[in-house]
């Protein structure tokens, strides 16, 4: 019998400097042993200091992209990045509702560079129609705030209450992203309906190196459960991978703001 392929598929916009976006969740799928398949949902002019520029693809050409994939290749996870407006998020709510896999959201609402990357309008679409499709949802704190409209949590208690509150929006479960508090520990906390599933801490490490850590994230996780894994098992180790791809950044020189993590680390 042929051992079957781990595939995940990645919804998300496209960076044109290659640290974020599609190009980041690729990389990090490959890096993890998996395949990536991919449907681009907008065009981004971008580098490490700015996006200067973004096209939305025509929803309708986004609708035909997830077709085209669903129908013929094996998607074990998908993953959800930057969706960006409400017409996009209406073709992927409809192309993806009846994935039996698990789907992982990540909500990008704004570049490491503070440029949007979802308009304001498509907020609450994206409340109404993306979460409540989601196995996981990994918002870092500034974005859990704007879904709940309440000020960023600062404690791992204040995360794990608003992680509590997501939930009622509908997905399985939340992974709150610690990396925009202040100190010298990150602390991420996965929560279900159970209560924490998890606490995860890693040391900050001192890089301006960071652009794409959340595509990363979400998309290891991906990854990880395409082959399998549980979800606890599958944000660890995404976790883990994450912290040295951030510990090796500065092996790359990339551009003159914020550059990428290091996602083959393990490779080269």
């Amino acid at each position: 019998m042929t051992p079957r392929t781990p595939i995940a598929l990645t919804i998300a916009g496209s960076d044109s400097g290659g640290g974020a976006g599609v190009q980041a969740d690729i990389k990090a799928m490959s890096a993890n042993g998996c395949y990536g398949a991919s449907v681009i949902t907008a065009i981004t002019a971008q580098n490490t200091t700015s996006v200067t520029a973004i096209h939305e693809v025509p929803a309708d050409l986004v609708a035909a992209q997830i077709e085209a994939v669903l129908s013929d290749i094996d998607v074990r996870a998908i993953k959800l990045g930057m969706l960006f407006s409400q017409p996009i998020i209406d073709a992927v709510a409809n192309g993806i509702r009846g994935f039996s896999g698990p789907i992982i959201v990540d909500p990008v609402m704004v570049a490491k560079s503070g440029d949007t990357l979802l308009q304001r309008s498509a907020i609450d679409a994206m409340i109404d129609k993306i979460l409540p499709l989601a196995t996981l949802v990994t918002p870092n704190l500034p974005e859990a705030a704007q879904l709940l409209n309440e000020a960023s949590a600062r404690t791992p208690d204040d995360m794990a209450a608003q992680g509590m509150r997501l939930l009622g929006m509908g997905p399985g479960a939340v992974l709150m992203k610690g990396g925009h508090a202040e100190g010298g520990t990150c602390t991420d906390v996965l929560v279900d309906a159970t209560g924490v599933l998890a606490t995860l801490t890693s040391d900050r490490v001192a890089t301006r190196n960071t652009h794409g850590t959340g595509c990363t994230y979400s998309a290891t996780i991906a990854a990880n459960l395409s082959k399998g894994a549980a979800l606890d098992a599958a944000v660890g180790a995404a976790h883990r991978y994450l912290q040295g791809a951030i510990l090796a950044a500065d092996e790359l020189h990339i551009g003159k703001g914020h550059g990428p993590v290091h996602h083959f680390y393990g490779q080269w």
